[in-house]
């Protein structure tokens, strides 16, 4: 019985409600989110650089604990906001994958389609709103 339950999501998968124009649309979305979150992420990595070269710059006279504080505070920010954007390019990067393997916009929960809507908000998104309050109750 659970083989027939993975054939029928595996098929249900394999149908975006989208055609080619509309792909090529969320495609161009996506890509132009990537690549500013890829610029986002090398901007950070450029402060962080800074920062260490600043951070071996002072010496003991010039520098107080407090702003030792403040400074490694920072830079924990800055690794977390990172880490963070790159969580993010690894989602754009599988709806990427969904799109040339036609499987976008169909939900993964429900097997229905995601609303055009939700798509341009989220373009990353693999399930429909109706999935998404479902998880929060």
């Amino acid at each position: 019985m659970a083989d027939t339950k993975n054939t029928k999501n595996a098929a249900d998968a394999a149908a975006t409600p989208f055609n080619d124009a509309e792909l090529a649309h969320f495609k161009d979305l996506i890509v132009n989110k990537r690549d500013k979150a890829s610029e986002d992420v090398d901007r950070m990595r450029s402060q962080l650089a800074d920062a260490r070269e600043q951070a071996e710059n002072d010496t003991a006279y010039s520098f107080h604990m407090a702003d030792a504080g403040t400074d490694a505070m920072e830079r924990e920010k800055l690794y977390l906001m990172i880490a963070r954007e790159q969580k993010y390019i690894g989602y754009l990067d599988r709806a990427l994958e969904r799109i040339e393997s036609k499987t976008y916009g169909v939900c993964k929960v429900t097997g229905n389609p995601i609303s055009k809507e939700r798509l341009e908000a989220v373009p990353h998104t693999e399930i429909s709103i109706e999935a998404k309050l479902a998880q929060k109750k």
